[in-house]
């Protein structure tokens, strides 16, 4: 058994001033009730709400707060993300923390929420970190989890959790929650999916087990969840298969395939070009088509007789 505890902190987020001394008292309530976790993982721009005038370089005032956060408990800490500025570019970064208060790696979001999250840029770069003794790490933000590759990718990096910090506040979460139990399965890792409340979304955080199975979803109130999850069994199941059925990494391995589709220059993008362009859409008039009567087949049984 490799046992490992993380809380995730579905709390109230505020886009109009900072969120980070009320994420420090709720720290310090948590670690005071539940002294035995190890890492906390807080929600997409937890500390400023989705406002990009918020935005910091890093490091910077609000990441060395949070690194002052994570020295003083002892714990890794993901403090959701924040907006970084980095020259005349805007990212949506989520920093790593370690139990120093160290920042070991910053990852960010790769997939912007086109055509809504307009001006901010996409991140490059895949991102695992290593907690000794236990296991890998990866973190994806939000959107990304739409796009499997980016899972896929951080597990063929070796990562057995996936830290998943989200901004949801639309309808789309109940999609969104199939879509975390779909990648811990066909992925066989842990998802951690956290999500914020008031600017900072709708809650119903889940978090998923290396079967699909939930461990635990959120309500739509303030809610801190800690749990131990076991990196044993992840290793298990990548050994003998869910359920000891499929096994899903090892097949991806040995593929026959290559994916044409993920190469730029060796697939017809014909189709997806005629989506059209990556935009907002717009509110657009109705148009009423006028009706010609003498086209309208009338039941004779109904017409007036003559006089």
């Amino acid at each position: 058994m490799t046992p490992f505890a993380i809380a995730g902190m579905q709390m109230y987020v505020s886009a109009i001033e900072s969120n980070i001394p009320r994420m420090g008292e709720r720290l310090d309530i948590l670690m005071l009730r539940y002294p035995w976790v190890q890492m906390v993982v807080f929600s997409e721009l937890a500390a400023f709400g989705p406002v990009p005038t918020h935005a910091q370089t890093m490091p910077g005032p609000a990441e060395e707060a949070f690194c002052e956060m994570a020295s003083r408990h002892g714990i890794w800490l993901i403090p959701g993300s924040m907006f970084e500025r980095v020259g005349e570019r805007i990212y949506n970064t989520a920093p790593v923390i370690d139990p120093r208060g160290e920042v070991v790696t910053r990852y960010r979001k790769m997939f912007p929420f086109r055509p809504y999250e307009r001006g901010i840029s996409g991140g490059e770069e895949f991102c695992v970190f290593d907690v000794p003794e236990i296991g890998r790490f990866g973190v994806s933000i939000c959107y990304d989890m739409w796009f499997p590759e980016t899972t896929r990718t951080l597990v063929s990096m070796g990562a057995e959790v996936i830290l998943h910090p989200t901004l949801t506040d639309t309808l789309d979460r109940e999609i969104e929650l199939s879509i975390s139990r779909t990648n811990a399965a066909i992925n066989q890792c842990y998802f951690v999916d956290v999500n914020g409340l008031g600017s900072g979304g709708y809650g119903r955080s889940i978090i998923v087990g290396p079967s699909g199975d939930v461990i635990h979803q959120a309500t739509v109130a303030e809610e801190v969840m800690p749990i131990e999850i076991d990196l044993a069994r992840v290793r298990r199941e990548r050994n003998v298969g869910i359920h000891g059925l499929g096994q899903p990494l090892k097949s991806f391995r040995d593929r026959s395939v290559a994916f044409d589709v993920y190469r730029p220059d060796g697939f017809d993008f014909g189709y997806l070009h005629s989506l059209g362009p990556l935009e907002r859409p717009d509110r657009r008039a109705v148009i009423f088509e006028e009706i010609d009567d003498s086209s309208v087949n009338t039941n004779p049984s109904t017409e007036k007789a003559p006089n």
